[in-house]
């Protein structure tokens, strides 16, 4: 197969791990279709999520050091193998955090993110035992905080970005907004639920969104963090900040000393996941999407069979809730990008993280203009 990346640059710009806390701005080689089934994107608009600060801090380990980060973005196709059928150099397109097939058992059961194809990897890892190899024979994916991402099996992965929907809210769509309306649909959130939002970071956020979407008559928003409560606040969520009171007791007394229907836990931390479990009335339903790296519950299995709990967990499908959510957010009910507090160039990706990180001048979500 031909070359068809000729016309790009050689190199780019990224932004790569380089050890623990640890973001560099490099010049990498530009990545080049390798399987007929890929593209290249140009990306404009690439988002930090909190997920990419796991590995940044080492929670998670195995990423390699020189690797490309980030998996949320957009852009616009440049190349494309010759497989592709159903997409074109010039489409606008937005991508979910992993590749996927459309094909497999998962697949055809709406688990895009649990695609068994090979080559459906996450964005933005490689691993150490793979990073010497050549492109071509590597199982991990470079990441998308770069000028171009290659792209595999990508007529099931990408989606072109509709009419209405804007390059911010592509981004949001590939992977925090699609996570948010999984949480609250698989928490069982619908007209008249009581629900309470345990983190409001930026899946926390949307989350409260989507709830308030979904039909929840009152939603209660926890966090230690001012100008996250604010934000939670200004979005008709009543605010509960633990650092001033036992959060959970709180929601109880506010209910008649039952809990809410529905808890979502979107931190990925033990303690959150406590107040969530505790805030809960019995038969109520808990569900997480908060990344976890520990071994075991804050709670018993005694505690859950005596509350009648209901809990779901898991990685959310991006690709099939992308398609399903972009006709609600072109509708502009809902200005789902206000979350976004700071927009930076690649260039300062580096300070994007430490803004990020360590919560700085207000910092919720940020997007690198590449």
């Amino acid at each position: 197969m031909a070359d068809p990346t000729t016309h790009v640059p050689p190199t780019m710009q990224a932004l790569t791990f380089a050890g623990k806390q640890a973001i560099e701005l490099s010049t990498v080689p530009t990545p080049k279709v390798i399987h007929p089934t890929d593209v290249l994107v140009k990306v404009h608009l690439a988002g930090i999520c909190g997920s990419d600060l796991h590995p940044f801090h080492e929670r998670e380990k195995g990423i390699a050091k020189g690797c490309v980060t980030g998996h949320e973005f957009v852009g616009t196709i440049v190349a494309a193998g010759s497989r592709v059928s159903k997409l074109a150099v010039g489409d606008r397109v937005m991508c979910p955090f992993t590749a996927n097939c459309g094909e497999c058992t998962f697949c055809a059961r709406g688990f895009t993110c649990r695609c068994s194809h090979t080559q459906a990897r996450l964005f933005g890892w490689v691993s150490d035992a793979e990073l010497g190899l050549p492109a071509e024979a590597r199982v991990g994916l470079q990441g998308a905080q770069a000028e171009y991402v290659r792209v595999p099996l990508a007529d099931s992965t990408l989606a072109k970005i509709p009419e209405g929907v804007s390059d911010e809210e592509g981004v949001l769509l590939g992977d925090i907004l699609s996570t948010a309306f999984f949480c609250a649909e698989n928490g069982g959130v619908g007209p008249g639920c009581e629900v309470a939002v345990v983190g409001c970071g930026p899946v926390g956020l949307l989350a409260i969104m989507a709830a308030q979407h979904l039909g929840a008559s009152k939603v209660w928003a926890v966090d230690g963090i001012p100008a996250r409560l604010a934000m939670a606040s200004s979005l008709g969520a009543h605010a509960l900040d633990f650092t001033q009171c036992d959060p959970a007791a709180a929601i109880r007394e506010a209910t008649g000393g039952l809990g809410v229907d529905v808890a979502l836990e979107v931190v990925g931390a033990q303690s959150a996941l406590r107040v969530a479990f505790d805030a809960l009335r019995p038969t109520g339903t808990l569900s997480s999407v908060g990344v976890h790296t520990y071994e075991s519950f804050p709670w018993t299995p005694v505690e859950v069979y005596d509350k009648n709990l209901t809990f779901r967990a898991g990685r959310c499908p991006a690709r099939r809730y992308m398609e399903k959510l972009a006709p609600v957010v072109a509708q502009k009910t809902r200005d789902w990008a206000r979350i976004i507090t700071h927009r930076l160039p690649l260039s300062e990706g580096v300070r994007g993280y430490e803004l990020f990180d360590k919560k700085l001048d207000g910092c919720i979500k940020v997007v690198l203009q590449c």
